[in-house]
């Protein structure tokens, strides 16, 4: 799964701990997120999008191979 999390956060002039503690989560789970190297539940993914205040599909998109 592809994301946009990283754009979402320079367009809100935001760090991975301020979402972070926005969500409540941890930075490290932004970080793996950002990454790619973990995809957050159903109920995180809609947390990012109602603080973005975007669609989920605007934060993350399936690949191919997903």
């Amino acid at each position: 799964m592809k994301n946009k999390l990283k754009i979402q956060r320079a367009i809100k002039d935001i760090t991975q701990a301020q979402l972070a503690l926005s969500i409540g989560v941890s930075r490290q789970t932004i970080n793996t997120i950002e990454k790619g190297k973990f995809v957050p539940s159903t109920v995180l993914a809609l947390k990012m999008a109602r603080f973005f205040e975007v669609p989920v599909e605007d934060i993350f998109s399936l690949e191919d191979n997903d």
